[in-house]
């Protein structure tokens, strides 16, 4: 399994908030948030593990170089216009085959992330899994509609919730290389954002299946770290 992280924001709230550190070396208990990440990749059997990194973010871009991981890393640097085009970047990079792609600042649970995984390798049937949460918190969640909740076969991606959602993107992909064809596509026609994307892949006809996971959170203002500290001591 390969991994991708999406770090390439500039972190303008937190800074606005009083936070010094670039958003990926912000500390979860005493640990930076993408070393946490790629830790937790490591022991999920990672065989590789691609960032996208803000041209701006030097000093991430030095602390992730000068990382000596069991694993190899690929870092791209580059600023880009979403995150989208921040996944397109790294896509040049991520080995072909099954990978799971996140943004450095989703936070969940170790053991909740690896049942997730390891789901997704012995998934035969589908080409993607993508983390769901009940849990919302998002300030603008993605909603996602499943045929029913024993298959969690993917349907639709939507920005407003209707009567009965149940569920809202997690910020996990897992998914396999092929889905590069759709994504070369988006660029192509203009197509903006992360949530299209994904619109696409289901117009495309790929396979998606949902994997609910309790409570996934994101860290996108100076009050989050607390709170996502406590969350993953639990």
């Amino acid at each position: 399994m390969h991994y991708a992280i999406i770090a390439a924001g500039e972190g303008s709230r937190l800074a606005q908030e009083g936070v010094s550190k670039p958003k990926p070396l912000v500390e979860l208990n005493g640990e930076p948030m993408v070393l946490r990440l790629m830790h937790i990749f490591e022991r999920c059997n990672a065989e590789s593990i691609s960032i996208i990194i803000n041209e701006h973010m030097t000093e991430v871009r030095e602390f992730v170089e000068s990382l000596n991981l069991s694993v190899p890393i690929n870092v791209v640097v580059k600023t880009t216009p979403s995150s989208m085009h921040s996944f397109w970047e790294l896509s040049k990079v991520i080995p072909e085959g099954k990978f799971c792609l996140t943004t450095v600042d989703t936070i969940f649970r170790e053991p909740d992330f690896a049942r997730y995984i390891q789901a997704f390798e012995a998934n035969g049937e589908h080409d993607g899994m993508w983390a769901v949460t009940p849990f919302i918190e998002d300030e603008k969640p993605l909603y996602v509609d499943v045929d029913n909740d024993l298959d969690m076969n993917i349907t639709a991606f939507r920005d407003q919730p209707w009567d009965g959602a149940k569920y809202v993107s997690g910020g996990i992909y897992a998914m396999d290389s092929k889905a590069f064809k759709v994504l070369d596509h988006c660029i192509e026609s203009n197509i903006s954002r992360m949530r299209n994307f994904q619109r696409a892949l289901v117009d495309a006809g790929h396979r998606l299946q949902a994997f609910s996971i309790d409570k996934i959170i994101d860290v996108d203002h100076a009050s989050d770290i607390e709170v996502a500290q406590k969350f993953i001591s639990e």
